[in-house]
């Protein structure tokens, strides 16, 4: 659950907001749906971009992840970025949050989308892990749809055993705030590492779309198998769960891809 790293390796972390980056830029589709139409949104942990091509066979393959408008996901290098977003023909940005003592390899979070991504940000959040002192951040850029802007958000929070849950509530509010900046709709994805803390970004006037969405991860502590997590989840701000079947959902296959599923949202303006 925790896994900050053995014994008691240090991360490296990176704090300078604005660097490392990497970006992937490819051709917009020619002709942007209307701004009302349907914004589909998938986020999916990929366990140290250590399966990548089971995780492109998922994302390929699954009817309710096809043509996504946006695909926030988490533990990736940049190397496993960039083969996504080719796989896909995606446009991405990934910021690691610095070098994990695990596997000794870049860690962090990436914003995938067909669409232009502009204003690529990262967002270093408070509190170090308990063990292996490792600064998470968050990633965002504004995915352009046409006339439609949307400023989304991937994350991924320390485990419940790396640092307090207060100070994951911390995080989250420090996130609420960075995008009470923004004027337009927000979208924020990722893996919380809990259900509960989540609605920190509830209580900024999110709509948290996926509350009762079930189990997303399936993970180890101590050998012990860990299930019933709902850990991976998707809020929207000026954005609603879409009028149509299976707005929703979690992905029951991963192929093995990782302990985490994906998880997908169809949204759709607010009226």
């Amino acid at each position: 659950l925790a896994a900050s790293g053995p014994g008691c390796a240090s991360a490296v972390n990176y704090l300078d907001p604005s660097q490392p980056i990497f970006s992937y830029p490819r051709a917009a589709p020619a002709v942007a749906p209307a701004a009302a139409s349907p914004f589909r949104v998938v986020t999916f942990n990929i366990a140290y971009a250590i399966e990548i091509d089971r995780a492109i066979e998922v994302l390929r393959g699954t009817e309710a992840l096809r043509d996504p408008d946006v695909v926030a996901l988490q533990e990736m290098d940049a190397p496993g970025t960039e083969r996504i977003a080719r796989a896909l023909g995606m446009n991405a940005v990934y910021f690691p949050s610095g070098v994990h003592p695990k596997h000794e390899r870049d860690f962090g979070c990436a914003i995938l989308s067909p669409w232009p991504l502009e204003e690529p940000r990262k967002l270093v959040l408070p509190h170090g892990a308990r063990v292996s002192g490792l600064r998470r951040s968050a990633v965002s850029a504004v995915v352009v749809r046409g006339a439609q802007r949307v400023r989304v958000y991937s994350l991924h929070l320390p485990s419940p055993l790396a640092i307090s849950g207060g100070s994951r509530k911390a995080q989250l509010r420090v996130i609420a705030a960075d995008a009470a900046a923004f004027p337009g709709k927000v979208v924020i994805a990722g893996d919380f590492n809990s259900h509960g803390k989540v609605g920190e970004l509830a209580k900024a006037g999110f709509d948290w779309v996926t509350r009762d969405v079930g189990d997303t991860a399936h993970l180890r502590l101590l050998g012990i198998g860990l299930g019933g997590l709902s850990y991976d989840h998707v809020l929207a701000r000026g954005l609603r769960l879409a009028d149509v079947p299976d707005a929703v959902g979690v992905v029951a296959d991963n192929r093995g891809a990782s302990d985490h599923k994906p998880v997908w949202a169809v949204l759709q303006p607010v009226d």
